[in-house]
């Protein structure tokens, strides 16, 4: 049985108060659900997917601080280490571009991000496809959400070959939101 030390609970258990203080005022897109559910679902995920890495877990829980929180990279590297900082910094997009680019560079770039990064954001996609389905944005259309999936799929595709548990979740929540949507 795998077990964490004392310390990569500690750094655990620090990380999720920091993301969970930094969402604090977010929710997600339906409107209603506090937005650190989503890092703790992401986190979750790689663990019922084996990712026992502790540098990947912090850095799923802390993904989206840098890019959707006033966090700044320095916060994160004093707290968690350079290790952890470069594993957000692999996953998270640059805001100031605009949308359809950023979406463009995640299909880009993702063949060539490392491992770990591949693993967060492989989880990260299989949690807003659960979200989309079961707890739509209130304001996206049926269109703009099946276009979420296509998309999806593309990033994806960019991932694969080194998680087979995680490919295997994705192309699972891929089915059932495609087919949610089609009941629309």
């Amino acid at each position: 049985m795998f077990t964490l030390s004392e310390p990569d609970f500690s750094r655990f258990l620090r990380a999720l108060q920091f993301a969970a203080d930094k969402h604090k005022e977010q929710k997600r897109k339906d409107g209603v659900i506090p937005y650190i559910n989503h890092p703790i679902d992401v986190t979750l995920i790689l663990w019922n997917a084996g990712v026992r890495d502790i540098a990947t877990l912090l850095a799923a829980l802390l993904h989206d601080t840098i890019e959707d929180t006033p966090t700044r990279p320095d916060e994160i590297r004093d707290q968690f280490g350079e290790e952890v900082l470069a594993l957000v910094l692999e996953v998270t997009d640059d805001k100031s571009l605009p949308k359809a680019e950023r979406k463009r560079l995640q299909i880009e770039h993702a063949p060539h991000i490392s491992l770990r990064a591949r693993q967060i954001k492989l989880a990260d996609k299989i949690n807003n496809l659960y979200t989309i389905t079961h707890y739509p944005p209130k304001d996206w259309p049926l269109e703009r959400k099946r276009e979420y999936l296509e998309w999806s799929k593309q990033v994806v595709d960019g991932l694969r070959g080194h998680n087979p548990l995680l490919e295997a979740a994705y192309d699972q929540a891929l089915a059932e939101a495609r087919a949610a949507l089609t009941q629309h």
